[in-house]
C-alpha cells in the first residue's frame, strides 16, 4: 500500500439511509427512507454543518499535526459535512491517525465555537496500491476542495 483515502462526516450530516446513498463496512448502499428515519430519531445533538471558518481551523489543525507526527497528507478537502484525506502511510494506524486528526480539529473548533458532537462514529477508508489509484484519489479530493 503507497497511501490511501479516509472519509468522515460531521455528526448528522449524512446519515445511514441517505437518499445520496451510504457506506457500511466499506459498501455503498442505496437510501433507504425507512432505514433515515431511524437514524434520524437515534440523533442526539444538531446537525452539524461547518462554515468557512470552522472549515479553516479543521484544515490547519489537521495539518499541524500531520506535520507534527510527520505524516505526508497528499490531498485534503474540509467541506461543510466531510473530510477527505489523502495521505501516505505512517508508523501509526489509519485508525489512530483518523482518531488523532479528528481530535486535534475537534480541539481546535472547541476554542472558537460552542459545538456539540462534532464528528460521526467511524470513517470509510480506500487503499491505493499503485500510483494510479494514488493519483485518482487525490483528484477526487481536489475536485471537493470548494465544496
Amino acid at each position: 500500500m503507497i497511501g490511501y483515502m479516509v472519509t468522515w462526516t460531521t455528526y448528522g450530516s449524512w446519515l445511514p439511509g441517505d437518499e445520496r446513498g451510504y457506506v457500511k463496512n466499506g459498501k455503498t448502499l442505496a437510501g433507504d427512507s425507512r432505514i433515515l428515519k431511524a437514524s434520524q430519531e437515534r440523533q442526539k445533538s444538531a446537525i452539524v454543518k461547518l462554515d468557512s471558518r470552522q472549515k479553516a481551523y479543521v484544515r490547519r489543525a489537521i495539518l499541524d499535526e500531520a506535520e507534527r507526527i510527520g505524516q505526508t497528507i497528499e490531498a485534503l478537502a474540509v467541506c461543510t459535512s466531510h473530510v477527505h484525506l489523502v495521505a501516505r502511510p505512517s508508523r501509526e494506524s489509519i485508525e489512530a491517525a483518523v482518531s488523532r486528526y479528528k481530535n486535534v480539529a475537534r480541539f481546535a473548533l472547541r476554542k472558537q465555537s460552542n459545538l456539540g458532537r462534532l464528528w460521526t462514529r467511524g470513517f470509510d477508508k480506500r487503499f491505493c496500491f499503485d500510483q494510479k489509484s494514488l493519483k485518482h484519489r487525490i483528484e477526487y479530493v481536489k475536485r471537493h476542495e470548494r465544496d
